[in-house]
């Protein structure tokens, strides 16, 4: 029976929920997930809690606060002057506490979102954090395929 190494090749549900139970990703519901070791696709701590495990294995890790996505950062609350998104944006755009916005990276090639945290004026409170940065998440697994 296969054992995922560093490289293997996975088919496999799982299913992440945060700290209040709710699930954030499930795909026991739905089509299993496939992805490859050591290239990012998961969190490096869920790899590790997979390195081992046999094919079949159906299992589930408490991963402790920021463990899985990295304690929160104060220096990624940023501010952000309204002429700018006005400029990266649409000018007549409204926006309120706990949206989710989009920047462009330098390059213009791709995009990186924040959430709103704080409106001051003309200048707004971006958190840059991922949503679950210092939070403890559940990661349950069900390995189908080890390659």
């Amino acid at each position: 029976m296969n054992q995922v190494e560093p490289g293997s090749f996975l088919t496999l549900h799982y299913r992440l929920a945060g700290p209040d139970g709710d699930d954030l990703v499930n795909t026991f519901n739905d089509k299993p997930a496939t992805l490859s070791m050591g290239t990012g696709e998961l969190a490096p701590a869920m790899e590790r809690r997979l390195l081992g495990l046999p094919e079949g294995a159906h299992e589930s890790f408490e991963l402790e606060s920021g463990e899985a996505f990295g304690v929160r950062n104060p220096d990624m609350l940023q501010r952000v002057k309204r002429s700018l998104l006005d400029e990266l944006g649409d000018p007549d755009e409204r926006y309120s506490v706990g949206d989710v916005v989009q920047f462009p990276t330098p390059d213009g090639q791709s995009a990186y979102a924040g959430v709103l945290r704080e409106i001051d004026g003309d200048v707004m409170v971006f958190d840059f954090n991922h949503p679950l940065a210092g939070r403890p998440v559940t990661f349950e697994v069900k390995l189908i395929g080890v390659l």
